[in-house]
């Protein structure tokens, strides 16, 4: 598979600073990831195709994660099919909960992947999504500075990377109540997740919350901060990944009112003190 434009020669056949059995395990694993992303039925899996732009991009990122973990602990999720399961398809299959990829794709959305980590799943979105205008959120700056490496490698227009924590970014004038859409996986409770997200959709706009496991109790500790925050629970989407089989939840709020200003809370408040399980501080 060829390099998107833009994209640097990452393979690792040059690479004098490696031990000749390190750079042959990199190659290797470089060539079985090109191979699984060309292979693999996307169209079964997902009910979309990548065109042949996307599946260059989505190996130019395979190659950018397996470069960054040199550096820095980004993920231990590297083998190719893994890496197509739990971040590739994971990413995409979340937005399902709102539309189809086809239909999500055709039409322009600002959208804040909040606590994205190495990137996931705001780059996916903005490789499978041109349209759209994806800001990546992470107060981690290493791991900030990776995706915005990525994101100039790839040569992706449509992203930006900010390091900044969420609850600051949501006073932000400009950025607030701005959005189309917020995503966040895996990065605290659910009741968390909305005080950091509601205050940056506009009214109309609405969150995907990736989740594993999901019970009643949170559905109903959930709609109570929503609809604090100016949000509601619209809908609860089941699934389960194609190859492990592991439950996944995508919980989707809409934004029906402005948040009140005083929320998100200051950096670090959310999370010692959820919104709902004591009084408030």
């Amino acid at each position: 598979m060829t390099q998107p434009p833009g994209f640097p020669a990452l393979d690792f056949a040059n690479s004098t600073d490696l031990p000749p059995a390190e750079r042959d395990r990199l190659n290797a694993q470089v060539k079985s990831g090109d191979e699984f992303l060309a292979r693999v039925d996307w169209r079964d899996r997902l009910h979309w195709q990548p065109n042949d732009r996307q599946l260059q991009l989505f190996s130019g990122l395979y190659r950018a994660l397996l470069v960054g973990n040199r550096s820095q602990n980004l993920t231990r999720i590297t083998d190719p099919d893994a890496f197509w399961e739990k971040h590739l398809w994971d990413s995409l299959r979340g937005l399902m909960a709102i539309g189809s990829l086809d239909e999500l794709s055709s039409h322009e959305c600002r959208a804040i992947d909040i606590g994205t980590g190495a990137g996931f799943p705001g780059l996916p979105m903005a490789i499978a999504c041109p349209q759209w205008h994806v800001t990546l959120l992470d107060s981690t700056r290493k791991k900030i500075a990776f995706v915005a490496s990525a994101i100039e490698s790839l040569s992706l227009e449509n992203a930006r990377a900010i390091a900044e924590r969420s609850e600051a970014f949501g006073q932000t004038q400009g950025e607030r109540e701005s959005y189309d859409l917020a995503t966040l996986r895996a990065i605290g409770s659910a009741v968390v997740c909305a005080e950091y997200a509601l205050p940056l959709v506009n009214v109309g706009g609405r969150v995907i919350l990736y989740r594993g496991q999901w019970t009643e109790a949170e559905t109903e500790a959930l709609s109570e901060v929503a609809e604090m925050l100016g949000g509601a629970i619209a809908s609860i989407d089941a699934f389960e990944t194609p190859l492990t089989h592991s439950v996944r939840h995508g919980i989707v709020l809409e934004k029906r009112s402005p948040t009140p200003k005083a929320y998100p809370r200051l950096p670090g408040i959310p999370n010692r003190h959820p919104l709902g399980s004591e009084p408030q501080r």
